[in-house]
């Protein structure tokens, strides 16, 4: 953990910000899963699976920590799994014959699983049954990196080739989308209705409109710092608006998360290669509430 740029960063006033982890999904060789503070002091840790044959990585392209505490995760290609913190997996879905980049775990109970290849999108109940199966189209966008259910129950998706946004309706028809020419991996709608994306190949993070305006647009570095932006992953958009930036494949160098202010200021870094590696393309910041939990339960084990 570098604590000179962090302390660059930082303003006073900020550590008295309210409690915070953060939930990491690291492969390219690292092949951990770990929940940090703040600072970095890695307070969990879980070892997943290494590379297969015929891969120089695995999954690790979505995390989710879940209402009971425990995490949503993947370390191979097809199986999606929840882990306890106690380390015991209490369940597990291989989606045969797919890719898996993304997740999420529905208010029911029933879990979102986007499955390139098989070019779909299924929603899974506890016992792994298909309850809802929405096609997508066989035309690259099947080879979805980020997907995330909307409030309007839409789904907004990422496909590195052609290298679109795309919004789809409960159906599967696209209802917005926008280009990007690079191999995009991540997008989510902002509080504003607009959306914020991670080029991935792009080296770039921008806010578009509805109507397709470029509001502001970050290319190769962060505006007044000299954090180079590599492949931007993952992003989150904080409840005080502040918005966080995954910077995978940044070198030994650059940070892996970055938190802009409303004024897109730096104003929180995470920077541990050593534990991350070169390859941290999932993460989660967890609020207050979620790290007080996280803390309960392991103070439990003690």
């Amino acid at each position: 953990m570098k604590l000179i740029a962090l302390t660059l960063f930082f303003p006073l006033t900020l550590f008295a910000q309210e409690d915070r982890l953060v939930l990491l999904g690291a492969s390219y060789g690292k092949n951990i899963l770990a929940i940090c503070e703040a600072d970095g002091t890695v307070i969990w840790k879980h070892k997943t699976g290494g590379p297969k044959a015929g891969n120089n990585h695995t999954g690790h392209h979505d995390v989710q920590f879940l209402t009971n505490g425990n995490i949503l995760f993947h370390d191979s290609w097809s199986v999606t799994s929840e882990i306890t913190l106690q380390k015991e997996i209490v369940w597990k879905h291989d989606s045969k014959g797919a890719n898996v980049h993304a997740f999420e775990r529905l208010g029911k109970g029933d879990t979102m699983i986007a499955e390139s290849g098989l070019g779909r999108i299924v929603h899974l109940d506890q016992e792994g049954k298909i309850q809802k199966e929405i096609p997508l189209p066989k035309n690259g966008r099947h080879q979805t990196r980020m997907v995330e259910i909307l409030p309007n129950g839409h789904y907004l998706a990422c496909a590195e080739n052609p290298g679109v946004v795309t919004e789809y309706d409960p159906a599967g028809k696209i209802v917005w989308e926008y280009p990007t020419n690079t191999r995009v991996f991540g997008a989510i709608r902002l509080k504003n209705g607009n959306t914020l994306i991670a080029s991935g190949s792009g080296h770039s993070i921008l806010e578009v409109t509805p109507a397709k305006t470029v509001v502001w647009e970050m290319k190769k570095k962060i505006a007044s710092t000299e954090i180079k932006l590599a492949w931007t992953t993952d992003l989150q958009e904080l409840p005080n608006g502040h918005l966080v930036i995954g910077n995978c494949h940044a070198g030994p160098d650059q940070p892996q998360i970055v938190e802009l202010d409303q004024n897109r200021k730096v104003v929180w870094t995470f920077d541990d290669y050593d534990l991350v590696g070169n390859g941290l393309a999932s993460w989660q910041i967890l609020d207050a509430g979620q790290s007080a939990q996280v803390r309960a339960l392991l103070a439990k084990e003690k």
